[in-house]
């Protein structure tokens, strides 16, 4: 018999339902230049937090206090300008 291999979940900061790892987008505390990133790829080291590719989650998600309290960091205005614009090219191709 098959070994059933475990799915990793993760809470949603916007709907907070949990879904598979894989259908939502992550965005990261960088470990070693404390930079707030989108991180595409799943594999930037670092704090992160999830929500689900859609609008309501990701502005949801925006919301300054929840993410800092997520991703245990202060977060400038900036930062949230700039992940919205990385969310929009992702969103655009």
């Amino acid at each position: 018999m098959a070994a059933v291999k475990k799915v990793p979940m993760r809470k949603c900061l916007g709907c907070m339902q949990s879904k598979p790892k894989r259908e939502l987008i992550r965005i990261v505390k960088n470990a070693k230049t404390g930079e707030i990133q989108l991180d595409t790829t799943g594999k930037v080291s670092g704090r992160g937090a999830y929500f689900c590719p859609n609008e309501d989650c990701l502005k949801k998600t925006l919301i300054k206090e929840k993410l800092e309290k997520a991703l245990n960091t202060q977060i400038s205005e900036q930062d949230l300008v700039r992940i919205r614009e990385e969310y929009d090219k992702i969103e655009g191709q």
